[in-house]
C-alpha cells in the first residue's frame, strides 16, 4: 500500500518517525519503499527492512559515506546469513544502489562498480 489517507490528503504534513525505523530520512516512508520496491520488482520480507534499517543507520552515523566502507559494513552485518552474495539474492540491482533508492537515501559516489554493490 502506498501512502496512508493522512499522507495522501495532507502531503505536507511532517511525518511521524517510524520506531522501527529511527535513521529513517525525515520524508522517508515504508508506503514509499514498497512503492519503489514494486516498481524495482521486489517484494519486501524482514531481511529487506533489516538491510533498509541498516542502511539508513549507516548513513546517520556516517556523514561521510565511503562505498568500501559500507560494503564491508553491510557484508558484516549479514555475515551469519551469507553477506553479500545474501544481499545481492535480495538485491540484484546491488545491495548498495538499489537498497539505497528504496532507504530512501541518496547512493555513495562510485556505486555504478558492480563489485562494490551495484550492477546498475
Amino acid at each position: 500500500m502506498a501512502e496512508t489517507m493522512r499522507e495522501v490528503m495532507n502531503p505536507n504534513l511532517a511525518r511521524e518517525r517510524d520506531e522501527a525505523f529511527p535513521h529513517a530520512p525525515q520524508d522517508w516512508s515504508r508506503g514509499q519503499a514498497e512503492a519503489r520496491a514494486v516498481e524495482e520488482g521486489l517484494e519486501l520480507v524482514a531481511d529487506h527492512w533489516e538491510a533498509v534499517a541498516a542502511l539508513q543507520e549507516y548513513f546517520e552515523r556516517n556523514r561521510e559515506v565511503h562505498i568500501r566502507e559500507l560494503h564491508d559494513a553491510l557484508d558484516e552485518r549479514f555475515h551469519a546469513r551469507g553477506g553479500m552474495k545474501h544481499l545481492y539474492r535480495m538485491f540484484p540491482g546491488g545491495p548498495v544502489a538499489q537498497g539505497c533508492r528504496i532507504s530512501g537515501l541518496e547512493a555513495p559516489a562510485g556505486t555504478s562498480d558492480s563489485s562494490l554493490g551495484s550492477v546498475q
